[in-house]
């Protein structure tokens, strides 16, 4: 029987996958680095999740295997990271191994010594050497001999470096302020770096990255230009075409592998989900394209079909693997979708560009699996071969119930504050523009999942909740994005109570965040437990935008729906801080550029005096047309509105019916209340 190692009692799936490994994993604990110290071993650090493919095979190859487990416990110290647990810790090592290899990714292998400070690092080591890559077998007997023989000098390197990321920490902007050319300028390199062939941007592998479309659609929005607005719409309908999408299940995989959004990286993240159908809302939006509707529509079907909790919050990801194959429950054959539907088959596989001997090539896969893809729209299809959209809906659904007597992939099913923000902010948008309250209501029970489970007594947000705990302090990304997810159900049900929880949450972020001399927000709280080499404040954008850049967002709604002029100046000063950073490469901000576009837009603010029951018609003429620069606010009789937006207390009811006062700069138009003066005037 096999022996569990420490990580046996930790919460996170991707811990508890290496809890029976031969390797004597510790997590990231004061335990593991007094070992380090107390028999001057170095660490290995080992940082993944739990659907990451590549921390799979690892795993199979080395972390299962006696001989490297030998090495490392003799010799090491290994600790295991959740990633998604721990992004501040992952955070500053993947940083690290950016800046010595000039790329990154996971699983994500750092050396360290006892003092976390690190002197080595990489990602993916199979077992032996081949891939042209250095074995692990062969890189952990060289660090050995390092440590034993040239002690001295990994110390004096590892303490250069450890300067160097201190150094590039402290975030000193020289430059006064931003100049609005920096827009111009990051839109000019999307369309520099744009594939007009095959959409998205560069080469492959192609991540969906979102925020980037986001960014372009604003910019669209400000300045008309529509070759902004053309690289969203060709880039999000080859997305949605290709094997990138699950059509069968809907959803959208990680990444593509290739550059024409053929051959995914089977993971499912609930980020993606998240930040994807806001793309696809606010395309909807510009355009009234179906198409854009109804992939954002499958996407929320997939996350409250699959990824919502009995409790309403939103599990985090679904995993590549099923059977240890990468990829199995989604590929298929040509003769299983004969037999599955029968007669009509020959439509659906010439519809999706099914073969008998699979329709791409790879090493990791059988021969004759295909990727389910389209090469253009059904509507399309439809208009040249005459054929049902319901039919192919219902060969879809027959095929959808065949696949779920597969294995699944594993799903991660903690859930982390952070991403939730994420969904409850594309929820209530979708909300907003679609009318369907079923996407207010999973918005409303998410939200109310976190502040009732992962709450402090002192009202501070925890990380991470799994099987009824609770656990590690909230980081930025989770105030931020709840934040964010805050405001947007305000906008959406416009209770005052998800206001006033938005705005003491940006006061906890500013008292617990804020770097009061460099300006712009810390990654971790200054009163999380330091176990970290440094205190990491990052501006740019990965996966995820940034927490910088969706709090220069907040901070921005919060001033103009509540008047508070320190939001502002603290906006500014946030500005200031990643000035010279945004300057010398605007590609990687394209999250805080887009909220640097709001913040010299004007804004809208648009009040309604009334009660919420008798504003639907008024609701839905202001929510058709597409307006990220608009504020809505709900000034009716109860509510505290008045105490936190000052400037609203003499705005009234014009003859007894809901009233609307247009706004821009807290200057108000005359009121309005008949729905053709309130579409004229927005």
């Amino acid at each position: 029987m096999k022996k569990a190692n420490k990580l046996i009692n930790e919460k996170s799936p991707y811990l508890l996958q290496h809890a029976y490994n031969p390797v004597n994993w510790y997590p990231w604990s004061d335990e593991a680095f007094l070992k380090a110290r107390t028999y001057n071993r170095p660490i290995f650090l080992s940082i993944g999740y739990s659907t990451c493919h590549w921390c799979h095979v690892m795993e199979k190859e080395s972390f299962e295997d006696e001989e490297i487990a030998k090495i490392l416990n003799e010799h090491f110290v290994s600790i295991k990271v959740d990633r998604e647990e721990r992004p501040d810790v992952d955070m500053i090592y993947m940083n690290f191994c950016m800046m010595l290899t000039g790329s990154g990714g996971w699983p994500l292998t750092i050396f360290m010594t006892p003092d976390k400070k690190p002197f080595y690092a990489g990602t993916y080591f199979p077992k032996e050497n081949k891939y042209g890559r250095i074995g692990l077998k062969e890189l952990l007997l060289k660090i050995v001999e390092l440590w034993q023989n040239d002690n001295k000098s990994i110390l004096e390197s590892s303490e250069k470096i450890f300067q160097i990321i201190k150094d590039t920490s402290k975030n000193i902007s020289t430059t006064e302020k931003f100049e609005q050319e920096v827009i111009h300028n990051a839109f000019n390199t999307f369309r520099n770096r744009y594939d007009n062939i095959n959409g998205g941007f560069g080469e492959s592998p192609k991540f969906p990255t979102p925020h980037n479309y986001i960014f372009l659609l604003r910019y669209y929005h400000n300045t008309g230009n529509k070759l902004a607005l053309e690289m969203v719409e060709y880039s999000a309908t080859k997305m949605r075409l290709g094997g990138i999408y699950d059509h069968i299940g809907f959803g959208f995989h990680r990444y593509s592998t290739d550059e024409k959004w053929l051959v995914p990286h089977f993971e499912k993240m609930l980020y993606d989900q998240a930040l994807l159908s806001i793309m696809y809302i606010e395309l909807y939006q510009i355009t009234k394209n179906e198409l854009y509707r109804k992939t954002a529509e499958e996407i929320f079907d997939y996350i409250l079909r699959d990824m919502t909790s009995p409790e309403g919050a939103f599990y985090s990801a679904e995993d590549a693997d099923s059977e240890g194959v990468e990829g199995k429950f989604y590929l298929w054959k040509y003769s299983e979708v004969k037999e599955i539907l029968g007669p009509d088959a020959n439509k659906f596989i010439n519809i999706y560009n099914i073969t008998e001997n699979g329709n791409f090539q790879s090493q990791l896969h059988n021969p004759g699996e295909n990727i389910i893809y389209l090469k253009k729209t059904l509507e399309e299809i439809n208009l040249d071969e005459d054929l049902s959209l319901t039919e192919i809906e219902k060969m879809r659904k027959l095929l959808f119930e065949y696949r779920k007597k597969r294995v699944p992939p594993i799903k991660d099913d903690k859930i982390l504050t952070d991403w939730n923000g994420l969904m409850i902010a594309a929820l209530a948008l979708g909300y907003r523009v679609f009318n369907a309250d079923k996407y207010l209501h999973s918005a409303v029970s998410a939200t109310e999942f976190i502040l009732t489970n992962m709450l402090n007594k002192n009202g501070i947000l925890y990380h991470r909740y799994r099987e009824k705990e609770t656990g590690i302090g909230g980081n930025l990304d989770d105030y931020s994005y709840f934040i964010w997810g805050l405001l947007e159900l305000y906008q959406s049900n416009l209770e005052v109570k998800y206001l006033e929880k938005a705005i003491e949450f940006q006061d906890i972020q500013i008292q617990y965040f804020w770097d009061k001399v460099n300006f712009g927000f810390y990654f971790t709280s200054q009163n999380s437990n330091n176990d970290l080499i440094i205190r990491p404040k990052v501006f740019h954008d990965n996966a995820t935008p940034s927490g910088n850049s969706i709090s220069l967002y907040n901070l921005l709604r919060l001033y103009h729906i509540t008047g508070n002029n320190d939001y502002f100046k603290l906006s500014q000063q946030l500005l200031r801080a990643c000035a010279d950073e945004v300057n010398s490469n605007p590609y990687y901000y394209s999250m805080l550029l887009t909220s640097y576009m709001y913040s010299i837009s004007s804004p809208q603010e648009i009040v309604i005096v009334g009660e919420r029951n008798e504003t639907e018609k008024i609701l839905k003429v202001i929510n058709k047309k597409y307006n990220p620069n608009r504020i809505i606010i709900l000034k009716s009789a109860g509510t505290n509105l008045i105490k936190l937006a000052p400037y609203v207390k003499e705005m009234v009811e014009i003859q007894n019916k809901p009233t609307v006062y247009i706004c821009q700069n807290f200057t108000c138009k005359l009121p309005i209340n008949s729905l053709e003066e309130i579409e004229k005037n927005l």
